[in-house]
């Protein structure tokens, strides 16, 4: 089996389609090159005092900040502030949007979570990147501007996420599909692992904070009622890591559902609609799931601030479809 490189699949892809040009193709390229640097400094986290441990600040979110999330937030921004296909960025990371004065003329926002599962860095369990890419709408030659990026996730042109773990992988999809590539550490390269990706359609896991389970609906709870009695066969497994990227990437290629639904803390939802969210949700449709936030689809949702948060059940399609039907009951 040939050797495919994430560089070499990239410039394939482009090909396929006479009137792509390029930039694209190239943002995704700096996206994987940020991600080599971040695990690069991830893999030695426990030998390194100065990019361990907390920052001692928090963030917009009013959530505490380890010094390896600014550190990826840092590698992500200058990579594609220098890359010249990215007018501007959105980062849970910072208060607002960052406009590149020196890339007016760049075609694409990013949003992202440089680093997600903060937290289990101390323990070493899997961490990781989220992102996502719109085309602006705002005009060529001048600073791109919020509504570039409050645009709905059925306009994402590209997202993906990387998972540093046992082993790292890129997983992506510009709307054809989902595919991963693991990093080869002797090369220092993405190689095609995972092609077209397709998650089964019923689930095998469940994953969800179950320590806040008293301060879930009826309907929640009837759902996970139901994933551990299970009639229809036996029951689900429970499966949460705590971290996002990994709990999604089991699911995404063995079957699952993860669900972080409202509690009496966060009624709205707490996870990010737009550097989480919709970058996952678009990820898990292209390989034939669902996302949805228990009534609506998550890609319909209008987003009206940066920040903005929601409930969300995505996965397995059947398995989602189940938890709705109990949540609309």
């Amino acid at each position: 089996m040939r050797l495919v490189t994430l560089d070499e699949f990239i410039i394939e892809e482009q090909e396929r389609y006479p009137n792509a040009t390029g930039e694209l193709s190239g943002l995704l390229r700096d996206i994987g090159l940020a991600s080599k640097i971040v695990n690069r400094d991830l893999s030695r986290a426990g030998l390194v005092d100065s990019i361990l441990g907390d920052a001692e600040k928090t963030n917009i979110q009013g959530e505490e900040v380890k010094k390896l999330d600014e550190f990826a937030n840092s590698i992500l921004i200058k990579c594609l502030q220098n890359s010249g296909e990215c007018c501007g960025i959105a980062s849970e990371e910072e208060d607002t949007f960052v406009a590149f004065d020196n890339r007016k003329n760049a075609s694409y926002v990013v949003l992202f979570d440089p680093l997600d599962g903060s937290s289990n860095i101390d323990v070493i369990a899997p961490v990781g990147t989220i992102f996502s890419v719109f085309k602006r709408i705002s005009k060529h030659g001048e600073n791109c501007v919020l509504e570039d990026f409050l645009q709905k996730g059925d306009q994402q042109v590209a997202a993906g996420y990387v998972i540093y773990g046992s082993s790292t992988m890129l997983v992506y999809t510009t709307g054809n599909g989902v595919n991963g590539f693991t990093l080869e550490p002797s090369i220092g390269e993405f190689c095609l692992s995972h092609p077209s990706i397709q998650t089964p359609s019923n689930a095998k896991t469940y994953s969800v904070n179950q320590g806040n389970y008293n301060s879930f609906s009826e309907g929640t709870k009837q759902f996970i009622e139901y994933c551990q009695e299970n009639t229809d066969k036996k029951a689900y497994s429970l499966r949460y890591i705590g971290s996002m990227v990994a709990d999604i990437h089991r699911n995404l290629l063995k079957g699952g559902i993860f669900l972080y639904p409202a509690t009496k803390d966060t009624p709205g939802g707490k996870l990010r609609l737009m550097y989480e969210c919709n970058p996952m949700a678009f990820l898990q449709e292209q390989a034939g799931g669902k996302a949805s936030d228990g009534t609506n689809r998550i890609l319909e949702i209008k987003p009206t601030k940066l920040h903005e948060r929601t409930t969300i059940y995505i996965g397995s399609k059947a398995t989602v479809e189940k938890a709705e039907s109990y949540l609309n009951k």
